[in-house]
């Protein structure tokens, strides 16, 4: 079931928003803040990795902003990337980004699966 691009699954990983870690609610603020987006998810998968209970370790964001508007993949990621520096530098070990225009969003508003971890080892 598909309902506005997102999937039951997305919806409950994106229902994160209230109940959210410190480091997802700072990723959250600073994209908020930088291109003030139509649509913003911080999804934290850090369980679906060979990690600690409650980490905060790897994200997904969705981001929709017409900042990305003339802009390769490539400089989209840039542009989050810089804004979350100081977070990639510290306690963030992988960040996986899906950047788009709200033409493109409203286009194909579904969001690609992460990939299975193959860092090691969750037993």
């Amino acid at each position: 079931l598909v309902l506005n691009g997102e999937t039951p699954m997305l919806r409950r990983l994106m229902s994160t928003g209230a109940g959210a870690g410190p480091i997802a609610t700072q990723i959250r603020e600073k994209l908020q803040t930088a291109f003030l987006p139509h649509h913003l998810q911080v999804i934290n998968e850090s369980s679906g990795h060979n990690v600690p209970p409650g980490s905060e370790s790897h994200f997904k964001v969705v981001i929709v902003s017409r900042s990305f508007a003339g802009k390769s993949t490539i400089d989209r990621h840039r542009m989050v990337n810089g804004m979350l520096n100081e977070e990639l530098e510290g306690p963030v070990h992988a960040l996986s980004i899906v950047a788009r225009t709200p033409e493109q969003w409203k286009e194909r508003g579904e969001v690609p699966a992460s990939p299975q971890c193959a860092g090691g080892s969750k037993a």
